[in-house]
């Protein structure tokens, strides 16, 4: 109650959920404020409550970017298919961009500024890049996933290939690369094949060895002539050679001792 000429005031303290930081001349104290959004430090009889914004908050909640666009600004709870244009601060919320649709995309909460590039490199799309989900893919034929995120696979590389001189032990799969080893002495493979091959034997088929067998290539084989029978045509042709010669010279011979005559 006020004091009068006989009394002084009389006071009463502040309830819970009420305070009076100054002196004053109220009857009622103020009520505490209510931190909605806020982390604070509770209200007390002669204090107000201390508020500030909590995680994911400014002055009002944080913007959560909408499917389809990325975080520019790293922000707390932020929706898929966004990227962040700007940060949020404790005065200004989250500003976003969708991602391009079916070239990038962002499947979950983060605070990147880029959204991820779809997939394409060695492989064949099953369903298409959305600006929520990226492309579902497998490798293409002859192609090898070196990098699977769930079901999906987001980067492949070629099948390696044999060189000559090699064989493949294991074919290229989806999941494998393929796998080589070379050949042994005596065989051949030109790296196609899955075994090598021996090289051909050409005295075990009555031929003459033409140009011995490598790793990557086969003997070559030719006939086997008999050196006697070269050596008779060799002669027999020097000797018709010889007679036609001594012919040849008694003709003219002959032919000149009629001119000789005349």
């Amino acid at each position: 109650m006020d004091c009068t000429e006989f009394w002084s005031t009389s006071c009463v303290p502040c309830v819970n959920g009420t305070f009076m930081d100054v002196p004053t001349g109220r009857r009622q104290c103020f009520p505490c404020t209510s931190c909605s959004g806020l982390k604070n430090s509770l209200c007390t009889t002669t204090s107000d409550t201390v508020c500030e914004p909590l995680e994911g908050f400014y002055s009002l909640r944080h913007k959560r970017c909408e499917p389809g666009q990325y975080i520019i600004h790293k922000v707390v709870f932020l929706s898929t298919g966004k990227r962040v244009k700007t940060d949020c601060t404790e005065y200004r919320s989250t500003s976003c961009l969708p991602c391009v649709n079916r070239t990038s995309f962002m499947t979950h909460s983060n605070g990147l500024r880029e959204c991820f590039p779809c997939a394409s490199s060695g492989l064949k799309i099953n369903s298409l890049c959305t600006t929520t989900s990226d492309t579902v893919c497998e490798p293409l034929e002859g192609f090898y996933c070196i990098d699977r995120r769930g079901s999906r696979c987001v980067e492949a590389l070629r099948h390696k290939r044999c060189q000559p001189g090699q064989y493949i032990i294991h074919k290229g799969t989806a999941l494998t690369d393929t796998e080589c080893s070379d050949c042994s002495d005596g065989t051949f493979s030109n790296g196609t094949s899955t075994s090598c091959q021996p090289h051909t034997q050409c005295e075990s088929q009555n031929l003459q060895l033409i140009k011995p067998g490598t790793v990557s290539t086969d003997a070559e084989c030719g006939k086997d002539y008999d050196s006697t029978i070269v050596v008779a045509i060799v002669v027999s042709f020097l000797l018709i050679c010889v007679s036609l010669t001594v012919i040849y010279f008694f003709w003219m011979k002959k032919k000149g001792c009629l001119f000789g005559k005349i």
